[in-house]
């Protein structure tokens, strides 16, 4: 039978072929079984695997190619590829690799207490009385600071700044805020429910962003923002889905706002988008001009005959150094203009605790007040702020020291007005030094730092250096200023800057002692650099 011949000689037994077909039969599915118990071993152990690295069998959900494009779009220069390098540098001088230099200068961000700058005391008792209300008993600390932290502890649920606050913030904050801008503006009145407060200025920009952002196409909303930019824009307009709209600030004419570049810019944009926000910085970041009042009136007329929602981030207000400038806010401009344009321009202005004297980064205290907001709208705007429940209580409670600080009459004011005036005086100084030592170097051109934290010279680079292959030139003069000097800036094109002109951006702010080697090594590097490319 195994053999497949049958002797028809021979006489089989049925019941033993019977069960010799029942033995094949059993031996053959078991011999399935088997395969397929070893198939299923195999899969099993592959999926074990794809699970320990983190692979479903039937692919990621979240892949660069199902991501949110928008996402992908994102840019952030100030905190890019060369900033990244410059954390990879720190770790191998720390590993002991041998650089030509033994630390790294990052001036590439307006980051105040991490250059080196004293935190103002009378804030920082405060901030300690309220974190931990037993010091309240300690001698060591000034009545007026003990008023302060009792006040603000009062206001907070539980008597505790780890509470929850209301999403606008808390009430008394917001009324000392509405106080503080009046007597910035010369009795203009401010009402306490138009004012947000937020976790800095840029959470403030992106919720308002996030109301006026709409349509498809044709329709989609265009926001007007200068060139030079502060990259929080091109990423919060990117990550919305909105439309850039590029104005050019006038290099030639110290930064300066030219209403005939917003009307250029606005009329070739109306081909494609629906224009309907204009963003100014003033003082600005990162050129560091201070806009004058005539500007700021041709700026708040452009609004009104252009119908567009105004957005001045005025986080620089205090950071005035040039002789001849002074802060104007757009609100009091505004309102002294006349009813015809403070009764129906619709605006929003913002204000941070991580600029001006107090360089308190770290702690995200902000806010903005909005005026001629729709009531409608206003409704909306709680409910989105009250999406993420409330800004940090600590940075509440900090901006409210900043909009009310000690008074004349009060323990802490000696040392609170030596402390700010030192601040800004040191500030103006490294302002004048920066402007000074570039204008001093050939292939670099410095407009007057009239304001804010940073300079944001112009360089002339050689063709050679501009012909690399697949580099931006300006990146590439920035990245081998960090990898030969260990300095870290931000280049030009991270902003944005007119075709063929190339920039970097540097904060003013390293104590004065290191801005000097700082400003010398940068002198000396753009002449090796220049020589080795002509």
């Amino acid at each position: 039978f195994r053999s497949g011949r049958i002797d028809p000689n021979i006489q089989y037994d049925g019941n033993l072929l019977i069960a010799e077909l029942l033995i094949f039969f059993f031996s053959f599915s078991m011999f399935q079984i088997t395969l397929q118990l070893q198939r299923c071993a195999r899969d099993i152990t592959n999926m074990s695997q794809q699970a320990v690295n983190g692979i479903s069998h039937r692919g990621r959900v979240l892949t660069l190619d199902s991501m949110n494009p928008n996402v992908k779009r994102v840019e952030y220069a100030v905190r890019g590829p060369i900033v990244q390098r410059a954390v990879q540098i720190e770790k191998e001088l720390k590993e002991g690799v041998k650089k030509p230099f033994t630390e790294v200068i990052k001036a590439n961000i307006g980051d105040a207490h991490a250059m080196g700058q004293k935190p103002i005391t009378f804030f920082r008792q405060v901030l300690a009385l309220c974190s931990y209300p037993a010091l309240l008993e300690d001698s060591k600390f000034p009545e007026d600071a003990k008023k302060r932290a009792q006040r603000i502890l009062e206001a907070c649920g539980g008597h505790s700044i780890g509470a929850y606050s209301t999403s606008q913030g808390i009430e008394c904050i917001r009324q000392d805020v509405a106080r503080y801008i009046e007597k910035r503006d010369g009795g203009i009145p401010s009402n306490p429910d138009n004012i947000y407060l937020s976790t800095g200025a840029s959470d403030a920009i992106v919720t308002i962003l996030k109301l006026l952002v709409c349509g498809e196409g044709r329709d989609r909303t265009g926001v007007m923002i200068s060139i030079p930019q502060y990259p929080l824009y091109s990423a919060a307009l990117a990550d919305l889905g909105a439309v850039q709209i590029n104005y050019y600030l006038d290099e030639d004419n110290c930064w300066s706002l030219n209403i005939t570049e917003l009307r250029r810019a606005l009329n070739a944009a109306r081909e494609h988008c629906n224009p309907r926000v204009l963003c100014i910085i003033n003082p600005g970041n990162p050129t560091g001009q201070v806009q004058s009042r005539q500007c700021i009136e041709d700026v708040i007329r452009f609004a009104k005959e252009e119908h567009l929602f105004l957005m001045a981030d005025e986080v620089y207000q205090d950071n005035v150094y040039a002789e001849g400038c002074q802060f104007h806010s757009f609100k009091k401009v505004l309102f002294e203009m006349g009813p015809e344009y403070s009764n129906t321009v619709e605006m929003a202005s913002f204000h941070s605790t991580s600029k001006c004297y107090m360089g308190e980064c770290g702690f995200r205290g902000g806010y903005m007040e909005v005026i001629n907001l729709d009531p409608e709208v206003k409704a909306q705007l709680i409910k989105l702020v009250s999406v993420r429940l409330c800004p940090p209580v600590p940075g509440q409670a900090l901006l409210d020291l900043v909009v009310n600080p000690p008074q004349p009459d009060e323990p802490s004011y000696a040392t609170f007005m030596k402390e700010r005036t030192a601040v800004l005086s040191t500030l103006a100084e490294k302002a004048r030094l920066t402007e000074q030592i570039f204008n001093t170097v050939p292939g670099i051109t410095c407009n007057p730092v009239q304001g804010a934290m940073y300079t944001f010279p112009g360089i002339t680079l050689p063709q050679k250096a501009i012909d690399k292959l697949g580099l931006v030139p300006d990146m590439f003069y920035c990245m081998r200023l960090l990898e030969e000097d260990g300095i870290c800036l931000v280049p030009g094109s991270g902003f944005g800057q007119r075709e063929g002109t190339y920039h970097f951006r540097m904060t003013i702010l390293p104590p004065t002692d290191k801005l000097k080697v700082v400003l010398q090594k940068i002198r000396e590097f753009h002449l090796r650099f220049t020589q080795e490319f002509s």
